[in-house]
């Protein structure tokens, strides 16, 4: 056959309109993943090539064939055979005080009181302007000696400007005399539900729980602009491990209100699953109000404190802490108090989420939950932290339906000290989590930052290997009470979720749900443990837009 130029333009023009004609009959998205290994966590816990984005929300989930042929996207990204989840969920974490604790000093990892006052000289120097001097993650438990620090060192360092120094659990402080003055702390200050230590009739500066309220309220508030700089910076973190959901374990109704502004400003785009903390006036105001949901923010559950932390000895305990005989711990509210509360939580449509750590705790809340909700049921309320819990208890997580919200990174925090605290038969009952998980087949994972890291990753690590960041112990703390790779991927996500009635929103890659997903450069599914805390987030996407 003899091409002539008439041909040559007609056979040109035939296959323009073929390849016009193809793509007019292609559906339009506005983007387009395809070459990667995508864990869709959805019922059948299956794997995918690609998936298509539109209007911020997965409209197709398949094979990278599927998928280039069936849609036009004005966006496509070739993920070159990486692995991408579902956004990572936090369900317990303290958003706005990440924000605030990276405006403090950090002492996370200090190995002794004066590598603290040494670091508090250098931010005290950077920042003359500030009125007191505040910081966070001091953790005598990794000290040489492994008690309580005294004000003397502070005193010292700084005698004419106020020092507050919170525990890493957020449990304890450490103050100066000056901000004992400002305060007017004398050895006489009690109350209910917290300590304020006292040795040979001095003050020592330290404060348990609910003491810590005295000096709090004399430091001066954060202006609105400042919290809003705060957020933004939590947020910017977040995205770069990430997390695309977080759950804020207590906040009052002029932060959450600030939260709501920013989002519907479009500054503030990650999702975040409020618990409005306990107190008469939130109680009031959020149950007039009733349930309150964006596609960014969802108000629905209360956060209650049943006790303090295992860290310093306020987790209340059935029988004595091991290691100081004279103490159990004690509750931050009576009995009498959180079963009121819970029964006006009851009455409405939210949720309770009350924090645990001691067995003693637990009991008492399995137990009000119980009278309450009285055997199965689909209220989803949680105990937070779930962190020492009679064997005889742990089958009334099944009984009522109450979710189990864990950090696994507690468990391997806690492991070195846990056992003096508790003695080797009860710290087996600690950290349970596969025991948690059989009650209703769901467990929530966390990480309570910044208690501990933002990472999720680091959760997911703990929760398979139960193993520090140096891949101790050898063979993992208490085996017997880790997660699969695939439990605990999904208490990173769908299981997360679910304990945020948000399981059909999000938590998985499927169609209709909101496009939330992360790139990673290695497979958490399938590297070797000792190489998973090191992994890192190529892309963090909410809504299907790039945030990071």
């Amino acid at each position: 056959m003899i091409f002539t130029s008439k041909t040559f333009l007609l056979s040109v023009f035939i296959g323009l309109s073929l390849h016009s004609s193809l793509l007019a009959q292609k559906q339009q998205a506005d983007l387009i993943v395809h070459n990667a290994v995508v864990y869709t966590v959805n019922n059948q816990f299956s794997t995918a090539q690609a998936f298509a984005i539109k209007g911020g929300k997965f409209i197709d989930v398949g094979s990278s064939k599927d998928i280039l042929d069936k849609y036009n996207a004005t966006q496509k990204i070739d993920a070159n055979k990486k692995p991408v989840y579902p956004g990572f969920y936090d369900p317990h974490s303290h958003f706005l005080g990440l924000g605030q604790m990276l405006n403090q000093c950090d002492l996370v990892d200090t190995k002794s009181y004066e590598e603290i006052i040494e670091r508090l000289k250098k931010f005290a120097a950077e920042h003359p302007d500030h009125q007191w001097i505040i910081g966070r993650g001091w953790d005598q438990n990794d000290w040489p000696v492994k008690v309580f620090p005294t004000k003397e060192l502070l005193d010292k360092a700084f005698p004419n400007k106020p020092v507050l120094l919170t525990r890493i659990d957020g449990h304890a402080a450490i103050i100066n005399s000056k901000a004992i003055q400002l305060a007017r702390i004398s050895p006489a200050s009690k109350v209910d539900g917290g300590e304020v230590e006292v040795m040979d009739g001095q003050l020592t500066g330290i404060l348990v729980d609910n003491a810590m309220g005295l000096v709090r309220r004399v430091i001066p508030g954060s202006t609105q602009k400042e919290k809003q700089n705060m957020l933004l910076a939590a947020q910017k973190e977040c995205f770069k491990y990430g997390l695309t959901t977080v759950s804020d374990a207590g906040m009052n109704q002029d932060d959450i209100e600030l939260i709501d502004k920013m989002n519907k400003a479009g500054t503030l785009k990650i999702r975040d699953y409020v618990m409005v903390s306990l107190g008469i006036r939130n109680l009031e105001y959020f149950i007039k109000k009733g349930i309150y949901k964006t596609d960014r923010l969802n108000v629905r559950s209360f956060k209650l404190y049943a006790d303090g932390a295992l860290g310093s000895r306020g987790a209340c305990l059935l029988k004595p802490y091991s290691d100081e005989p004279a103490k159990t711990g004690f509750l931050l509210l009576s009995p009498a108090e959180l079963e009121r509360s819970l029964t006006a939580i009851y009455n409405s449509d939210f949720q309770a989420n009350t924090h645990c750590i001691g067995d003693s705790a637990n009991r008492l809340i399995l137990n009000i939950y119980g009278k309450l909700l009285k055997g199965k049921n689909a209220r989803r309320w949680r105990i937070e932290h779930s962190q020492v819990v009679s064997k005889e208890d742990i089958p009334k997580f099944g009984r009522y339906s109450v979710i189990p919200s864990i950090q696994a990174t507690h468990a391997t925090s806690d492991m070195y000290w846990a056992d003096a605290r508790l003695g080797k038969e009860r710290v087996k009952t600690a950290y349970a989590f596969q025991d948690l998980l059989k009650q209703n087949g769901v467990i929530a994972n966390g990480s309570d930052f910044p208690v501990e890291h933002v990472n999720p990753l680091f959760g997911f690590h703990s929760a398979v290997a139960r193993q520090d960041a140096e891949n101790y112990p050898e063979g993992g703390f208490q085996m017997e009470n880790a997660l699969t790779r695939e439990q605990a991927l999904k208490a990173m996500t769908i299981w997360s979720a679910y304990a945020n009635f948000e399981e059909k929103e999000r938590g998985s890659i499927e169609n209709g749900k909101m496009a939330d997903f992360v790139i990673l450069e290695a497979d958490i599914m399938k590297e070797p443990k000792e190489k998973l805390r090191n992994i890192k987030v190529i892309n963090t996407f909410v809504g299907g837009e790039k945030v990071y």
